[in-house]
């Protein structure tokens, strides 16, 4: 169902916006973009499990081994940040 609205002119419009219009060229480009992101987020996600398999949850670090303690923290917010950036790209920039 369409919403109309009048204007002060008294014209009427619906208030509707009509759909984007893409290049053809741009879809594929931005979802080869979006597989790749959502392969990067995967390995992350991946990474984090494992991580956290081998230390028993960090609980078993060898000695200097802060690095796992980075990785507890990195692991998983360069996850999110590519598997928000995979969605934001295969379903394409917002305009207003």
């Amino acid at each position: 169902m369409i919403a109309w609205d009048a204007d002060l002119a008294g014209l009427c419009y619906p208030l509707v916006r009509p759909a984007r219009q893409t290049d053809s060229r741009e879809t594929p480009l931005r979802r080869i973009l979006a597989v790749i992101a959502g392969l990067i987020s995967a390995f992350f996600v991946f990474y984090t499990i494992r991580l956290l398999a081998v230390t028993a949850f960090l609980t078993r670090t060898r000695v200097g081994g802060g690095g796992a303690f980075v990785g507890a923290i990195a692991f998983p917010v360069l996850a999110l940040l590519f598997g928000w950036l995979a969605v934001r790209v295969w379903r394409g920039a917002r305009r207003p």
